[in-house]
């Protein structure tokens, strides 16, 4: 099996070592190349949120409430409670016509440094609104809405919103339901489990689909791409790395080592999981494979470099190592 590992140098010594595994899948849904074990079995987390994201396309519940490409991508999002992030999602709610109450997602505060100082500066304590994942569930309240199903609930597995949410995993992946394990997410919502190969091949469909011309993957993306500070915020790798290749790599990440990418032009989805769930090997691993399938030039890898090599720092602000990838992928299955 070929290397697929992200290695903790400390001087000249490798100190640790994040074991990763990544699958590529092209349009057709064959496996173009993979590293470590493409049908590791993990749980998707945030990443799928673009696939969760599809129905307020196909089912006409954008134009029905007048949402455009900034809510849309913000329902993809694992937002940074950035004031822009937390506006957009009040707008969503106000137009549903809930409170943020409706919300089922826990309170945090802002992943943005500066934004989380202001709400404590300002006396005010993290509301459901600051969570990371608000923006899908305004999403999902309004998919709950437009057909007229409870809003109360919505997060539950047995409800109509949630099922809904597995029908579009099994579709995409192309696995049937009761092969898709789930269990409860950190927002509260389901989650779904499946093999890293089965994530990538949703995303390689989801970019086919797109670069088709279909109406709701082409618009999923679209918004994605012309919104990059909306699916995750400054100073990201979600964001950075749209902006740095002009949207033609739509990423997205997930808790516990998770990423998945579509890329509509390649017709190729891309998925990893660092086996230790070590999230500060993800951002390098999915730079690598990138990479080394020559979707992204010298000069947008420069751009990217501290999310490629991160550095580590001593106490002192003294640099005395980094994280490099090691990830040589093999040729997939014809």
């Amino acid at each position: 099996m070929r290397d697929g590992r992200i290695e903790v140098v400390r001087g000249d010594v490798v100190e640790s070592v994040h074991r990763v595994s990544v699958a590529v899948v092209d349009a057709a849904g064959r496996l173009r190349a993979s590293a470590g074990s493409p049908d590791h079995v993990t749980f998707a987390r945030s990443a799928v949120k673009p696939l969760q994201a599809l129905p307020l396309v196909t089912d006409g519940v954008l134009d029905s409430l007048g949402f455009g490409d900034r809510e849309l991508a913000l329902c993809c999002a694992s937002h940074s409670g950035e004031p822009w992030h937390v506006d957009t999602v009040l707008g969503m709610l106000k137009r549903i016509g809930v409170g943020e109450s409706a919300l089922a997602c826990g309170a945090h505060p802002p992943f943005h440094e500066a934004s989380a100082r202001a709400l404590r500066e300002s006396g005010a304590e993290p509301g459901r609104i600051h969570n990371n994942c608000s923006g899908k569930h305004a999403g999902m309240l309004a998919l709950a809405s437009r057909h007229g199903w409870p809003v109360a609930g919505y997060e539950q597995a047995g409800h109509p919103v949630q099922r809904r949410m597995l029908a579009e995993m099994s579709a995409w992946s192309g696995l049937p339901s009761d092969e898709i394990a789930i269990a409860v997410d950190g927002c509260g919502v389901s989650t779904f489990a499946m093999p890293v190969e089965a994530m990538a091949r949703a995303f390689g469909a989801l970019a086919g689909a797109a670069r088709r011309g279909e109406a709701g993957p082409e618009r999923v993306l679209r918004a994605m791409g012309r919104y990059p500070e909306y699916i995750a915020g400054t100073g990201r790798l979600c964001t950075e790395l749209c902006r740095a290749v002009n949207g033609r790599i739509l990423a997205k990440v997930g808790a516990e080592g998770v990423y998945c990418a579509a890329v509509p032009g390649a017709e190729l989805g891309i998925a990893l999981k660092v086996e230790d769930g070590a999230w500060r090997a993800a951002e390098p691993a999915l730079l690598a494979v990138l990479r080394s399938l020559a979707l992204i030039t010298d000069d947008e890898m420069a751009e990217l470099a501290r999310f490629a090599e991160p550095e580590i720092l001593n106490s002192r602000g003294e640099r005395v190592g980094g994280l490099r990838a090691a990830i040589r992928l093999k040729p997939g299955r014809d």
